[in-house]
């Protein structure tokens, strides 16, 4: 075993595919431009200090057991109220969005005579969510929403349940879904589920920064939308809106769910305070697209292709030319990390840039110096 073991790593060595956890922090000096605090709410000292002076603060920093068995749920009740009243539909917390995703489609997926059919770039999370169902399944070529549709009609006569899955925003490319296109695509589907992961729009898109299908007319027509709190809210966990029969069926149906201790309590208090400032936060939202304008403008002069949305990439080829970019970057004062395969598929290795509301936008012009450092 650990021979075959030495040589993956030998082999994920010599390709630059080789991950590490870093020993130490990134020195404060570098520009982060690879985390996902999309609203700079992760070091915001007045918003930090705003929670611990309310009683909030007091709540207790373990759950000490899953949902169904902890004693003490008022803070967990609490944010599900503030969700549902914010997206109009009950809300059901989860550990994160891995948790969510696994749960939720691998409950949906093992009802009988269902058939998954997802985005062809959709998180590992959804992945691992289909595979551990046990569904048949499919996946539409990314934002092809005539593949999707032949997909569906042929299946649909054989199927009593047809679960649809899409990200509103895709992590490594950074461009959106159509909502629209997929509500017609599932109203005409008889036995349709739509299933939506935002966890890249939460905080960043739609009105009071609530995700891309809050604001579709037709949001009735997503029968689940994921969010996170782990990433522009600067917390930890994740969030299903879903009907009230939804809900009751993933509580007692969600394996990540029933057998998962729950996060502390004092974490819930804090994603609720979060959450509730950030439907305000306009104006940072307002900063973070000026942002991805600039970036968008700069990457295009190096032959990127991109949505000028706060995630853009820029395609290496191959692991090891990403990884040597992103050193060249750090050089020059620039934390871009490389995203390798099997996170992108093979010849698609990349930069990704991933921008804060709390970068200063002259940063950008010396990234663009930087960038013609790279061959």
């Amino acid at each position: 075993m650990s021979e075959i073991i030495k040589s993956i790593l030998e082999e994920l060595d010599s390709s630059g595919n080789l991950r590490t956890v870093a020993l130490q922090d990134a020195e404060s000096s570098l520009v982060d431009l690879s985390s996902n605090d999309y609203l700079g709410l992760a070091a915001d000292t007045s918003l930090r200090d705003s929670f611990l002076a309310s009683e909030a603060a007091a709540a207790p920093f373990s759950a000490s057991a899953s949902r169904l068995l902890a004693g003490n749920q008022k803070y967990f009740s609490s944010l599900e109220t503030t969700l549902s009243q914010a997206y109009g539909s009950p809300a059901l917390l989860f550990n994160s969005g891995y948790h969510a995703n696994t749960g939720i489609i691998g409950a949906l997926g093992a009802l009988k005579n269902t058939y998954i059919i997802a985005d062809k770039l959709v998180h590992a999370s959804i992945i691992d969510g289909i595979k551990l169902s046990g569904a048949p399944f499919a996946r539409f070529r990314h934002n092809d929403y005539t593949h999707l549709a032949n997909l569906a009609a042929k299946v649909s006569a054989e199927y009593h349940n047809i679960l649809i899955i899409a990200e509103s925003i895709y992590s490594m490319d950074g461009d959106k879904a159509d909502i629209e296109a997929l509500t017609e695509i599932k109203r005409r589907t008889p036995g349709a589920i739509l299933y939506i992961d935002e966890a890249h729009a939460v905080g960043v898109e739609g009105e009071g920064g609530l995700g891309l299908v809050a604001s579709c007319p037709d949001r009735n027509d997503v029968d689940i939308m994921v969010g996170t709190f782990g990433k522009a809210l600067a917390s930890a966990g994740a969030y299903a809106i879903v009907s009230d029969e939804m809900r009751q069926f993933l509580i007692n149906k969600a394996r990540s769910f029933i057998f998962s201790t729950a996060l502390p309590p004092f974490v819930i208090a804090w994603s609720e305070h979060v959450f509730r400032n950030m439907t305000e936060m306009d104006s940072r939202r307002m900063k973070l697209r000026a942002l991805g304008a600039k970036l968008a403008e700069i990457l295009r002069l190096y032959g990127a292709r991109t949505s000028g949305g706060h995630i853009q990439p820029l395609i290496a080829g191959s692991s090891l030319k990403a990884v040597e970019w992103s050193r060249i970057l750090r050089k020059d004062g620039f934390c871009v990390l490389p995203i390798r395969t099997p996170t992108v598929p093979p010849g698609t290795e990349r930069l990704r840039f991933s921008l804060s509301a709390d970068i200063d936008i002259s940063a950008l012009n010396n990234l663009s110096e930087s960038l013609s450092h790279l061959n």
